[in-house]
């Protein structure tokens, strides 16, 4: 997790993300309850026992949407550290923190593969923004977007080895989405999704079939769910090895009780208030939270 130093609406990414809204709170305002809501985030998943190394965002160069690495570094469980091409220009500068140092030192790769360089021909693969990762059975659901580019996405899939599923996927104004982890979630044996996103039948019956053939049951949510960020969660373990799955506030109070109860069987549910952070950033849980395997 990378505490946030200036955190604020950022323009360049607001281009392609529906999420973002503009604040009537000045800057410091927005700033200082983002920090708020992360601090009590990140304290209460230690609580949890779950290990949270924190990164400090520095002051400059100014990057206000630091409080989400999860886009532009990854960690897998065969120690490769993966760097990915950013779209927003304001984005590429968080891989200049002192973070990277943190992250290595902390998660000692064997290898690195860094993709950065797509950012010059403009195609983009934001991380586990762009991908949604089932490790055990290396599998890639991706929807394709402006920041993720089936070109990138494929050279990826070779060099990590994973297959990959591609869809299209809109809200219900047929805004493309921008990242596929805003409308999905994967745990070890369950998928959150808003099959309802994916309009194209075909591409919807094949991530259908995949996540039953891979013993997901499927918690299908709506598009108002989506909205209040119900894809955006990640499933972690504390240091008992209990499952906890994480999630924003605003995301559970949109579960109904069925689905609580139908994600309760796989895995304990933890929920953060991160109004702010979701509001101005476009981002939840899931954003905020960089896996270290």
């Amino acid at each position: 997790m990378v505490r946030p130093s200036a955190f604020g609406y950022n323009p360049q990414t607001a281009e392609s993300n529906a999420f973002q809204k503009e604040l009537d709170l000045s800057r410091k305002e927005i700033s200082k309850r983002a920090l708020q809501e992360f601090d009590q985030m990140a304290g209460g998943l230690k609580d949890l026992g779950i290990e949270v190394l924190i990164a400090n965002d520095k002051l400059e160069p100014h990057t206000p949407d630091a409080v989400f690495p999860n886009n532009w570094f990854s960690t897998h469980p065969d120690g490769t550290f993966c760097l990915y091409p950013m779209e927003a220009k304001a984005r590429r500068l968080e891989r200049e923190s002192g973070a990277v140092d943190l992250i290595r030192g902390s998660f000692r790769p064997r290898r690195i593969i860094d993709l950065t360089r797509f950012e010059q021909d403009e195609k983009f693969l934001e991380g586990t923004g762009s991908l949604i990762l089932d490790h055990d059975n290396g599998i890639a659901y991706a929807c394709i977007s402006s920041r993720t580019n089936p070109e990138v996405l494929d050279k990826w899939a070779v060099e990590l080895g994973f297959d990959v599923i591609k869809f299209s996927a809109f809200d219900e104004n047929g805004t493309e989405i921008y990242h596929t982890n805003v409308m999905m979630c994967l745990g070890d044996s369950f998928a959150v999704i808003c099959l309802e996103s994916i309009a194209n039948k075909g591409e919807r019956n094949a991530v259908v079939e995949s996540l039953k053939n891979t013993g997901k049951e499927i918690i299908n949510i709506s598009f108002t769910q989506l909205n209040n960020f119900a894809g955006n969660m990640l499933l972690l373990k504390n240091d008992k090895a209990e499952k906890i799955l994480v999630m924003s506030t605003r995301a559970r109070d949109s579960l109904n009780p069925e689905q609580i109860a139908t994600l309760e069987t796989h895995s304990k549910l933890a929920s953060f208030d991160i109004e702010t952070i979701e509001d101005c950033g476009g981002g939840s849980a899931r954003c905020i939270i960089a896996e270290i395997f």
